[in-house]
């Protein structure tokens, strides 16, 4: 496919992020006015707990998902109160949760925790609502541990697995989306993926496009099994749709 093609099909997949520790009400709606983009639109956006409500007012009546985040970034493992955090944004409107996985605790071969903490969220994330959880794999760094961690992830009911936070300092990558695709495919169950963190230019996206795929088949990578997340490629995948090279001569966002 042509780079146009290309951030096109990314564009309808990006949960468009904003998790900046400086985020602020005005930040959330300009987030959400790009992503009814008409090129688009994009398949979620993803805010900090407190925005959830504010973003599902912008953008009622649209496809657009809501999703946020629980025990980020740290991945702790007090259940009791990721379970509280998950009741309030289910009820302020989130339609997705992505939840940290407690890595630590895989990396230490604690995975009763692990798992008991993905059940735990799985059994309130209901109704058509999708549960995604963050492996941090940057962190697990071993590629055993990451698919252990995908494995635990699939079986506890994760309905997608995503790569990372953005917050530490390796996110997404492709070895580590391969591990994990690879461990889709074997357990048989309809899972996604969500490379998340690092992905700036329509090529890193093909990357991973590409890699979806290959190993799951065409045609596999939709929004309902392949998300991209990011806060920083929107413009030049605005720019490659365009036809222009500089992300930013890109409107008055």
């Amino acid at each position: 496919m042509s780079d146009a093609q290309i951030a096109q099909h990314a564009l309808r997949c990006l949960d468009l992020t904003d998790l900046s520790d400086n985020c602020t009400d005005q930040a959330i709606d300009v987030l959400c006015r790009k992503a009814l983009d008409p090129r688009g639109p994009v398949a979620a956006v993803c805010v900090w707990p407190q925005f959830v409500k504010q973003a599902q007012e912008a953008l009622r009546g649209s496809p657009v998902r809501i999703a946020t985040v629980v025990n980020f970034p740290a991945g702790g493992e007090d259940v009791e109160r990721v379970t509280d955090d998950v009741q309030e944004a289910l009820s302020d409107g989130a339609n997705e949760i992505d939840l940290v996985l407690p890595y630590d605790a895989v990396r230490r071969g604690d995975l009763t925790v692990a798992t008991d903490m993905v059940e735990a969220v799985r059994d309130l994330v209901d109704q058509g609502r999708l549960l995604k959880v963050i492996l941090e794999t940057g962190e697990l760094r071993d590629a055993q541990l990451i698919a252990t961690a995908s494995r635990l992830s699939i079986a506890a009911g994760a309905d997608f697995i995503k790569t990372s936070t953005g917050k530490t300092p390796v996110s997404a990558t492709p070895e580590a989306a391969e591990i994990m695709l690879d461990a889709i495919k074997a357990s048989g169950r309809d899972v996604g993926l969500k490379p998340s963190g690092g992905i700036r230019t329509v090529a890193d996206a093909r990357i991973y496009l590409d890699l979806a795929e290959r190993i799951m088949g065409p045609g596999w990578a939709t929004p309902q099994r392949f998300r991209i997340g990011a806060s920083s490629v929107y413009d030049t995948l605005i720019a490659a749709i365009e036809g222009r090279d500089d992300p930013a001569a890109t409107g008055a966002y």
